[in-house]
């Protein structure tokens, strides 16, 4: 059956950097005809927003409710790499994140996990080698080899690293880069590996030497760390070498703020050239990864958004492969329930096993920087009572606990935490980048425990707990997301970070920073379950001084 459909208003034409009066005509999938024409309509038409490095498993929802706030905000299509769930599943998770994601029409470009575990320095529920990189690379025909996070493996030359590379160009895949911090030669052998891109850039200085040695710079601006306003002169100076992505964003960001239009807007009030702004987001992304999504052209895919002006960008219509998805306010399409997939033995613990000694010493104590993954380290006197050491809530050195959550029994791993502000309470969770097990930080240990419990008790999920009061949002799959309605789970999720604010702390995005305190990958000081981490070292430390 054929279908044809015209659209008719202002035209973008990012590869000729102009606008026309016009009419898109449409058959089927494709656009079979753009021409200039006299029309009434003002509104705007251009091609769809694409995220280009993105984990959905951070909207804390399963691909196919993650997929209904990406379209309405006019994003067609994202690059996804989905290492949370393997972290927890292995492939399993990463087959569950590609099927679940066929019930949605977004286009979703899985990548293959590339780092799982992350390091060796901690506990995951699984493992992606080289032979299941291959497996999912043949299986699936993926595009994009996924971050790779383990940047010392590639520049000390570790096999395994080497062969996963090496398995990637054989598949003629895009590799994805993280390598925060790191300048010079070793940044240099990095990127002579075969390495195109990254998102970990904090400062115009870090992102001119990677583009200038061929890197393309993806400008983040998601929930917990935000770049754009230090990065955003290089849309302009290096237009051709910057993509725009979220990398991880929470569901109540994605209602109140938005996704890629949300970078498009701040973009626009910094007064980049509009044409700049738009082949950063859906230009640049296509030809990178090498994406079949279409580009307002003759002959491509029917992927495109309508929206009011150049100016508020508000998306009033989302259409893919020819069909709208997304109009009026309202999503079109359905989705389905899924059964859900979890790996969690955790048996609960006491308050016995969060005790420490006092040693008579001075502790290292992990620093947070609100909006930013990297962390300080300071040297604090401890709080005693009764011979063992407490949080200091007057000083904001509370305590920081990480407990294995695929084993039975494990020991529970104790540090030290300032910059949470939390003055009451205890919050706790099973998403902490990036093995998720579990990780609480608390005014008091009864309270600590409590949470931890709570969340061993559902399986997962995000809980902040004070004295008798539990408030708890359940994340059934994989302790990492939830199939319920986005807007009731951002709704949920928005009233925990309200309690956690109204007792005392000081952060954006608790949760969000929370989950990145046991990343081993990301200086300085963090912490793992198997123990205090100096990622600079990449090596164990000792809590006392």
């Amino acid at each position: 059956m054929t279908i044809m459909r015209k659209f008719e208003g202002n035209i973008v034409d990012l590869f000729n950097r102009k606008i026309i009066k016009g009419e898109v005509i449409i058959k089927n999938k494709k656009i079979i005809e753009i021409k200039e024409k006299q029309t009434s309509s003002d509104f705007y038409i251009l091609p769809g927003l694409i995220d280009s490095h993105v984990h959905i498993e951070s909207s804390m929802l399963i691909p196919q409710e993650f997929a209904k706030l990406a379209i309405k905000n006019g994003t067609v299509a994202v690059v996804t790499d989905p290492h949370e769930i393997a972290n927890v599943m292995g492939k399993e998770g990463v087959e569950f994140m590609i099927e679940n994601s066929k019930n949605t029409p977004l286009k979703t470009f899985y990548s293959v996990p590339s780092c799982v575990p992350a390091t060796s320095f901690e506990s995951s529920g699984a493992e992606l080698n080289y032979k299941d990189i291959y497996e999912l690379f043949a299986k699936h025909k993926l595009l994009v080899l996924g971050e790779m996070m383990n940047y010392p493996g590639v520049i000390f030359e570790d096999k395994n690293v080497l062969k996963k590379l090496e398995i990637a160009k054989k598949h003629n895949a895009i590799i994805d880069g993280h390598i925060p911090g790191v300048f010079g030669k070793d940044l240099e052998k990095y990127v002579n590996a075969g390495i195109s891109t990254d998102h970990e850039c904090s400062s115009i200085e870090e992102a001119i030497e990677k583009i200038n040695l061929g890197m393309k710079i993806l400008i983040r601006e998601g929930s917990a760390a935000k770049n754009f306003d230090e990065l955003f002169p290089l849309i302009s100076k290096f237009n051709t070498m910057v993509m725009l992505c979220t990398d991880d964003s929470h569901p109540d960001d994605l209602i109140k703020y938005g996704h890629i239009n949300k970078i498009l807007k701040m973009g626009i009030k910094q007064n980049i050239d509009i044409f700049d702004l738009l082949i950063s987001a859906s230009l640049n992304p296509v030809l990178h990864y090498k994406l079949p999504v279409g580009l307002l052209r003759e002959n491509d895919f029917a992927d495109l958004i309508i929206v009011d002006n150049l100016k508020d960008f508000n998306i009033l219509e989302t259409i893919i492969n020819g069909e709208t998805v997304y109009s009026n306010n309202r999503i079109l399409f359905n989705t389905k329930n899924v059964k859900p997939i979890n790996k969690f033995n955790a048996d609960k613990i006491s308050v016995e096993e969060i005790k420490i000694e006092n040693q008579n010493k001075k502790i290292k104590v992990i620093e947070v920087i609100d909006k930013e993954l990297i962390t300080k380290e300071k040297i604090c006197l401890p709080k005693i009572e009764n011979n063992n050491l407490v949080a200091d809530i007057e000083k904001d050195v509370l305590k920081i606990v990480v407990y294995n959550r695929y084993e039975k029994v494990s020991k529970p791993q104790v540090g030290f935490i300032s910059g949470f502000g939390l003055r009451h309470g205890a919050i706790a969770s099973s998403v902490a980048h990036d093995s998720h097990n579990i990780i609480a930080v608390g005014c008091s240990d009864k309270e600590i425990c409590d949470a931890i419990n709570e969340i061993i008790e559902n399986k997962g999920g995000l809980t902040y707990v004070k004295e008798k009061d539990f408030y708890t949002l359940s994340l059934e799959f994989a302790g990492l997301m939830t199939q319920n309605n986005p807007e009731l789970v951002a709704e949920k999720y928005e009233t925990l970070n309200k309690i956690i604010k109204a007792n005392g702390s000081v952060l954006t995005a608790p949760f969000m920073t929370l989950s990145f305190m046991a990343l081993l990958v990301i200086p300085k000081l963090k912490i793992g379950d198997k123990g205090l981490f100096d990622v600079e070292k990449f090596d164990f430390t000792e809590l006392f001084v």
